[in-house]
């Protein structure tokens, strides 16, 4: 899929009078250097309207840095930039109420409750109190409504600082790492929160380094390294791509390296500290083998998955291990 096609959303409709929405991003040949460094180097793509669209990538990649053009907080050198249909620069402050943003370090009011700070955000976006009351329960923290931020629990912050990007009702929310730092359960809490603006028909652009949560969550990912963008498509498309290798691990002990080798339909294998690793585009006549020469009992199957085409693609370009 070339990066600047949108793929069909029911957000990229309108009436037959008015004709299709602007997309929600578009970026085309989009560049910015810092002295000699290229944080962004010549990246095009486009963002239907409606679209859970991930931006993933190492530290230094690029990520911020294009974020920050389409928030606009920052100029691109040159390439053009379009948010919901306008410039983001110079900064549009009738474009900002159309935006939400989280980021990893959100501030907060931190001496009022969860209510008092949505309604003190609600103000300054100059919408009612009710909003106040919405985005609490868009989070799922209408009963911690009366509780003071700082006593709020970490995913509960990170609930809030959501709930700050979305009182306004913006078309277009940012989000930032949001379920960094958390625990397992309260991560997939947070899932649900980020499916539900989903299907409430949100644009949301989003950057994680969960890859399993991006392969989860997003309809399309661009994968950046150094400032460009290596691959753009869904997370399944991307994979299926990738590589069609299934891996079967066998618990260490049942048979031998020499013998996993010698099963017909064996690509490689190599050794883990509890399993033998055989990769093979045959699996069901190699599993067939295996089951004869020392029974299935705790054999286990991993497919690709988004985090092998991250690892090939970053590894690659890199030369991380």
């Amino acid at each position: 899929m070339s990066p600047t096609a949108p793929s069909t959303s029911p957000g990229n409709q309108a009436g037959p009078e008015d004709g299709p929405l602007p997309a929600a991003v578009v970026l085309d040949d989009v560049h910015k250097r810092y002295g000699g460094t290229r944080a962004v180097d010549g990246v095009s793509l486009t963002v239907p309207r409606g679209e859970f669209f991930g931006l993933l990538g190492p530290n230094g990649a690029g990520k911020t840095t294009l974020v920050e053009i389409m928030e606009g907080q920052r100029r691109a050198d040159s390439g053009t930039v379009t948010v919901l249909g306008t410039s983001p620069w110079p900064r549009d402050t009738s474009l900002l109420p159309r935006l939400g943003v989280q980021t990893q370090t959100s501030a907060f009011f931190v001496r009022l409750t969860a209510r008092e700070h949505l309604r003190t955000m609600a103000a300054l976006y100059r919408v009612d109190r009710a909003a106040a009351e919405r985005a609490l329960a868009s989070v799922g923290l209408t009963e911690q409504g009366d509780t003071r931020v700082d006593d709020l629990s970490g995913g509960q912050r990170q609930r809030l600082a959501i709930a700050s990007a979305l009182v306004h009702e913006p078309e277009l929310i940012f989000l930032d790492e949001p379920t960094a730092a958390l625990d397992p359960q309260a991560r997939r809490d947070l899932w649900q929160v980020l499916r539900d603006l989903k299907g409430a028909g949100r644009t949301i652009i989003y950057t994680t380094h969960h890859l399993d949560e991006a392969e989860a969550l997003c309809d399309r990912v661009a994968i950046m390294v150094d400032g460009s963008v290596a691959a753009l498509d869904s997370p399944a498309r991307l994979i299926a791509a990738a590589t069609p290798t299934t891996r079967l691990l066998v618990p260490a002990g049942r048979m031998t390296a020499d013998q996993a080798r010698a099963v017909e339909g064996v690509d490689s294998v190599t050794e883990e500290p509890d399993a033998l690793v055989l990769e093979t585009l045959e699996s069901g006549r190699v599993l067939a083998a295996i089951d004869a020469l020392a029974g299935l009992q705790g054999v286990r199957t991993r497919t690709a998955s988004l985090e092998d085409v991250y690892l090939t693609l970053t590894g690659a370009r890199t030369g991380a291990p």
